[in-house]
């Protein structure tokens, strides 16, 4: 009986160390970059948005929910698509690998000329290639402030807007929420915050869906492969974003609804006005 249970123990113990959240250096600027790299290549894809530093204002919404905390939860579901964004790539690998190998051979063939449909393919056939050959362009130069200037071919990002940042946790994204809060598509209430979150998790579901596609045997080919979960994910997020969009709305005209103080000096509704000037001779 101890013999059966020595392996059976080991097992258990080693899924318990299996499930240790694994430690990526973000010391500097570079390792940073290195990490999120390294997150894909080992399967860790659901820590890419803790690289994120996304600045919440101090507010508290009505369900006593922080706006910290909902960004939070924004980036819980981001993380959960990506991992299942990573492993579905690992199926279309398995199932149709001299497929994907030529595919990625010609996308990062293409450089900087590659298209949007290119990177997407790239994306869901091999995520890990594709980053690590972006990994290549990309640099970091720390400025000395606790912020790093981020380039990409030896070009700033967004024209400089995007940097890094030192926090207690290392080095991470600093997301520019100070030149888009701003904006109309910047989420603003708590309701706002959901849609993003449930937007993230609409995109896993499509995932998983796709998933099921693929084990079912209905898809053939790499191409169909990229033609389907194209569709599902643009249904989901089309239709979450219809919802964001008429929130947003929503939001807009009740604002412009709203009562405007008149001014100190301004005429009541049906107030007669009476001349202040001289009275100007009959002929």
């Amino acid at each position: 009986m101890r013999a059966h249970f020595i392996p059976i123990l080991a097992c258990v113990l080693g899924a318990a160390l299996g499930c240790k959240k694994p430690k990526f250096n973000t010391s500097t600027p570079e390792d940073m970059l290195d990490a999120a790299t390294e997150m894909v290549a080992q399967n860790h894809a659901e820590y890419l948005p803790t690289l994120l530093d996304i600045p919440a204002r101090d507010i508290t919404f009505d369900d006593g929910v922080t706006e910290a905390s909902a960004i939070d939860e924004v980036k819980l579901k981001a993380g959960d698509m990506l991992a299942r964004l990573v492993r579905v790539a690992g199926e279309l690998r398995d199932r149709f690998p001299k497929q994907v190998e030529k595919e990625i051979k010609i996308v990062l063939g293409k450089g900087r000329n590659a298209s949007v449909r290119d990177i997407a393919i790239a994306a869901i056939a091999d995520p890990a290639a594709w980053l690590t050959a972006q990994r290549a362009l990309l640099t970091a130069t720390d400025l000395g402030d606790e912020t790093a200037a981020l380039n990409f071919d030896g070009q700033p990002i967004f024209a400089g807007a995007l940097t890094l940042t030192q926090t207690s946790d290392g080095w991470r994204v600093r997301f520019p929420v100070e030149l888009i809060r701003s904006s109309k598509y910047w989420p603003d209430s708590r309701e706002e915050w959901a849609i993003v979150a449930s937007m993230m998790l609409a995109v896993e579901n499509a995932l998983k869906d796709f998933e099921r596609d693929l084990n079912s045997g209905s898809i053939k080919n790499l191409d169909a492969a990229s033609s389907r979960v194209g569709r599902l994910i643009g249904e989901s997020v089309v239709a979450q974003s219809i919802i964001y969009s008429m929130m947003k709305r929503e939001g807009d005209q009740d604002e412009s609804a709203q009562p405007q103080t008149p001014a100190a000096n301004a005429t009541p509704p049906g107030a007669e006005v009476k001349s202040s000037g001289v009275d100007k001779p009959s002929p």
